[in-house]
């Protein structure tokens, strides 16, 4: 069967109904909708459509629901949803034959059946959609997708930061802020199998998945971060900081470094929750990018960002990607999915984002019936 027979299937996808969450407007959980559509959308020359399996959330996608995430200029309606999980279901004219493999490996020859990942920042909230074939990651069948979409955006973001941002030895110390979160939990994960000694600040609530990693949790708001460190690495200091938290902790964060060690900033999460205001944060990229570089103490700071080093290094984030799932299927890897929702529970799940009350991630079942409409 050729790719344009594949692709052309009139009757059947004219009467399918699925469903995806669209943005209505920025704002809070509330204008997260349920939309129907009729009829399977087709994938145009280059392209497959992929029947979504899994979907991830995090909070990410809340900022990107807020309004507030510089990297995406879309503005409501969109389909939201970072990353995905699936099944190749039609394939465009031109691929799987050969074509478009020059823009990553195997681009050009999916076949209907394959397991593919993305991160398209937006749209993969949805039962549907069409990529283009050169974008996509080939991932070995049969693995768990709510595990699977986890080395997406979390793990690829931690991973890179370990191994690309830095360079650690076995042994060596380590701490991760929010490390209860999607991406603070995947540092831990990825920390244990580096053989790192992790150090992780969480809430009291979240000690004991912290601790399942095989990290020493600390108490942000009852204990003193810097005594704990210091006490712990007989005053040396560690040899990175992963801070997602924003301009004042920052600074913070770059005294707990030993000599020669790296602070790795990646979000201002403070700055969307209203802990910090805009002007902290600015000043916070000032020291980071500016003043501490210039500063003869053998210490580095860095600013990652996993999508503009996407564009930037396509073939290192498909190498990256490609290894984890690859540690994932040998059963490496222990990624912390804290629930499976279906995908109509997309609103209630961003109240929970906000709330902080998540520990690890929550995954959206893609394939699972959903109401509304």
């Amino acid at each position: 069967m050729s790719a344009t027979t594949i692709a052309a299937e009139p009757a059947a996808s004219s009467s399918v109904q699925w469903q995806r969450i669209e943005v209505s407007r920025f704002g809070g959980p509330e204008v997260l909708q349920v939309v129907t559509e009729q009829g399977l959308p087709q994938p145009g020359p280059g392209q497959v459509r992929v029947k979504v399996l899994t979907a991830g959330t995090g909070f990410t996608d809340a900022i990107i629901r807020q309004g507030q995430y510089v990297d995406v200029k879309d503005k409501p309606p969109f389909t939201l949803g970072y990353d995905y999980i699936g099944v190749v279901d039609a394939l465009g004219e031109g691929v799987g034959e050969g074509v478009g493999e020059s823009a990553g490996e195997g681009a050009g020859d999916l076949t209907v059946g394959d397991w593919v990942a993305d991160m398209p920042v937006i749209g993969g909230y949805t039962q549907y959609l069409c990529a283009d074939a050169s974008q996509l990651v080939r991932c070995p069948m049969g693995l768990d997708p709510a595990q699977a979409v986890c080395m997406i955006l979390s793990y690829t973001t931690a991973y890179q930061m370990l191994t690309r941002e830095c360079s650690l030895n076995p042994g060596e110390a380590i701490l991760v802020h929010a490390a209860g979160g999607a991406v603070g939990t995947a540092l831990l994960d990825l920390g244990r199998a580096l053989g790192l000694r992790v150090f992780g600040t969480a809430s009291a609530g979240k000690h004991e998945l912290v601790r399942r990693f095989g990290a020493t949790p600390i108490d942000y708001r009852n204990e003193d971060v810097a005594a704990v460190i210091g006490r712990e690495t007989d005053g040396a200091g560690v040899k990175a900081v992963f801070d997602t938290l924003g301009g004042a902790s920052w600074t913070r964060s770059y005294r707990y470094l030993a000599r020669g060690g790296t602070l790795v900033a990646f979000g201002a999460l403070q700055l969307t929750t209203g802990e910090e205001k805009l002007p902290g944060l600015l000043w916070g990229f000032a020291k980071l990018l500016a003043f501490w570089p210039l500063l003869p103490d053998g210490r580095r700071s860095v600013f990652y960002n996993i999508q503009r080093r996407r564009q930037k290094l396509p073939q290192a984030f498909r190498e990256d990607l490609s290894t984890l799932l690859q540690w994932l299927a040998q059963g490496r890897l222990n990624p912390a999915v804290a629930a499976v929702r279906p995908l109509g529970d997309a609103a209630e799940v961003h109240r929970q984002i906000d709330s902080g009350r998540i520990a690890g991630k929550v995954v959206l079942d893609c394939q699972a019936p959903v109401g509304g409409g």
